[in-house]
């Protein structure tokens, strides 16, 4: 493909040769000649010098290029679907495989594809163009949109709800016992009923080995647009708002509340029965225990405002220098105090 046509495509301005051939994409340290690369993070500028690649995505006001370049309102988002124009994912023909077990009340829309081993159970209804790849089980009575895609092994509960354009990446499982237990006069633990459902709406995709507890009692609930990453645990009655991100191994105790556009960045957790305002971002490892206000930054385990996190980080590179002043001072107030008491 010509990078003048892919410019076209992509809305870019193009500066370089508009006849060169380029074949594929790739990162800006392992790309190839005929490639076409990207630059966003400024810690790989230095890299656009060295990089085998024919031609590269920039920001607009990038100067000092070396090859040819295409510049865009935002580099990272433009190669994204630069990697659409090159790359084909597989293609899934409608049908049933003749291993599945699909019931006869089922009804699953047109041009589905129901792959080996997939299992679809009483009362379920699922929209056109769902893809079940295999060895994945919809308990009965879910309800799932158009365009529904699930990976290998994936598993969503009785009466869970799905919208249109969901993707369920390998062993996710939607709608799983919560955690909830009572203990009883003996000391042991009698299992609470989880009678409520997980609702996940349109547009949301949830990654490799994440479970979405269904609620004790009404809904756990993942609002429009949310991404969850591999290994997140949603808690029983969580809602999570619109655009939000859950990156690996956070993780929700139960009746938390998550709002629109939050990030919860890798290994980060809320206590339970806490809300987190649009907007807000806990950094690695955080963990709150309190409401966050919105658009706030925390950081840190008990986390707090993340600009007096860095003072206070900064501070504890230091503390053994402190306490070697410390103990310095202690010693020459004690030697003051003795002179004094002998005056």
């Amino acid at each position: 493909m010509k990078l003048v046509e892919i410019a076209d495509r992509l809305n870019c301005q193009l500066d370089g040769d508009p006849n060169l051939e380029i074949s594929g994409v790739g990162g800006i340290e392992d790309a190839l000649p005929g490639q076409l690369t990207f630059l966003a993070n400024r810690r790989y500028r230095s890299a656009v010098a060295t990089t085998r690649a024919s031609a590269i995505i920039v920001p607009k006001d990038e100067q000092d290029i070396p090859l040819a370049a295409l510049r865009a309102n935002d580099a990272y988002l433009t190669f994204a679907h630069a990697i659409e124009l090159f790359y084909n994912p597989p293609r899934y023909a409608p049908g049933i495989h003749p291993t599945a077990v699909v019931s006869k009340s089922a009804q699953v829309g047109s041009d589905a594809h129901v792959g080996p081993y997939c299992f679809v159970d009483d009362d379920v209804v699922i929209g056109r163009g769902a893809v079940l790849h295999s060895f994945v089980s919809i308990y009965r009575g879910a309800r799932i949109g158009d365009d529904f895609f699930a990976h290998s092994h994936v598993a969503v509960r009785e009466n869970c709800q799905i919208g249109n354009r969901v993707i369920l990446q390998n062993g996710c499982v939607i709608g799983g016992d919560g955690f909830g237990f009572a203990r009883q006069a003996n000391g042991s633990w009698y299992k609470i009923q989880q009678s409520g459902r997980t609702v996940i709406g349109d547009d949301v995709e949830i990654q490799v080995n994440s479970a979405i507890d269904r609620a004790t009692v009404g809904e756990t609930v993942i609002k429009r647009g949310a991404k969850i990453d591999n290994l997140v645990q949603v808690g029983h009655a969580c809602t999570v708002g619109e655009d939000t991100l859950l990156c690996g191994q956070v993780g929700l105790a139960g009746s938390s509340v998550i709002g629109d556009r939050c990030i919860m960045a890798g290994q980060s957790a809320a206590a339970g029965h806490l809300k987190i305002g649009d907007g807000a971002v806990l950094t690695a490892q955080s963990a709150v225990s309190h409401d966050i206000p919105s658009g706030a930054t925390y950081s840190g385990s008990p986390a707090f405002e993340n600009k007096s996190w860095l003072r206070a980080t900064g501070v504890f590179h230091h503390l053994p220098e402190l306490q070697h002043e410390l103990r310095a001072l202690e010693k020459e107030v004690a030697r003051l105090r003795a002179v004094l008491e002998k005056e």
